[in-house]
């Protein structure tokens, strides 16, 4: 069947970004004027995803805020004339998909958070996607994992190469591969050492599962972080059915990340249309200028 439902994570508390996470979710904190969730919807939204399940926690009521619509604000938009804000923030709430939430009661991890999803997901593959990683619009990285779905009928998760010192960070497959750019996941293993990884191959925040991962997720213990780990129950899962990775290169920025935050923000503002040409000649003459000091 072809797949309707996607699962968002917004469960976690953004350390990595205090003092500025004290008194918001790191989900809203923005990339330009849009707050980096929207970036996330929106991706599930023109890879043709419909029902989306935001997995929330305590202080995240500001997510589901800001996918309502806000009568006040547009009555003063509307009054006012401002027509251009006007129509940017009724956007939001008429997305072409149904936005629903549930909160992540304990910080249990990453499985924790998506097994929640499993009333709302019911018996149906799913896509997930994680608030961190943000895929620029001009790479149809979803479209195409869901077409090997559409394929195989499996899981499949997104797979980037990684340099060495970087694998630490990640979940890394032993890879099979079956196309030059899809393998079938022989394992995966969470966050190993950089000479114990079986691969430099990581998994980055997209995923579209099949429902069979629930049952994997029972099965999983607590591990890394002593938290139930997605990574762990994908394992398992990989040794009961057949479980894919598609690799990709590019085009995708860690947001979680203070560094990959700074970088997407650089070229999310060269690329567009309103600043895009100013800011382009700021950051070169701010570069000669430092080259000089």
């Amino acid at each position: 069947m072809k797949v309707n439902k996607a699962v968002i994570p917004a469960a976690g508390l953004g350390t990595r970004f205090l003092p500025a996470t004290k008194s918001q979710p790191k989900e809203m904190l923005p990339l330009l004027d849009k707050p980096s969730i929207q970036y996330v919807v929106e991706e599930a939204v023109r890879a043709g995803l419909t029902d989306l399940l935001v997995v929330t926690g305590r202080g995240k009521r500001s997510i589901e805020d800001h996918f309502d619509r806000s009568f006040e604000l547009e009555y003063y938009l509307a009054t006012r004339g401002k027509e251009e804000q006007l129509e940017l923030i009724r956007d939001i709430p008429d997305l072409a998909a149904a936005i629903h939430y549930i909160r992540q009661k304990d910080p249990l991890g990453l499985g924790n958070a998506v097994a929640v999803a499993e009333p709302h997901v019911g018996g149906h593959s799913f896509a997930c996607l994680l608030g961190d990683d943000i895929i620029m619009e001009s790479n149809p990285l979803l479209e195409q994992m869901l077409r090997v779905h559409e394929r195989y009928g499996r899981s499949v998760l997104a797979v980037m190469e990684v340099p060495k010192h970087d694998i630490p960070m990640y979940g890394c497959i032993q890879p099979e591969f079956v196309e030059d750019n899809l393998a079938r996941v022989t394992s995966i293993v969470e966050k190993p050492s950089a000479d114990e990884a079986p691969s430099n191959l990581a998994a980055i925040g997209r995923y579209v599962l099949t429902p069979e991962i629930f049952d994997a997720l029972r099965d999983t213990k607590p591990g890394t972080g002593d938290e139930i780990q997605l990574t762990d129950a994908i394992n398992l899962l990989a040794q009961e059915q057949a479980v894919y990775a598609y690799v990709f290169e590019g085009g995708r920025y860690d947001v979680g990340n203070m560094l990959d935050y700074l970088k997407a923000t650089v070229e999310l503002a060269i690329d567009r249309e309103d600043v895009g040409s100013d800011f382009r000649e700021f950051i070169s003459d701010l570069v000669q200028r430092r080259k000089l000091l």
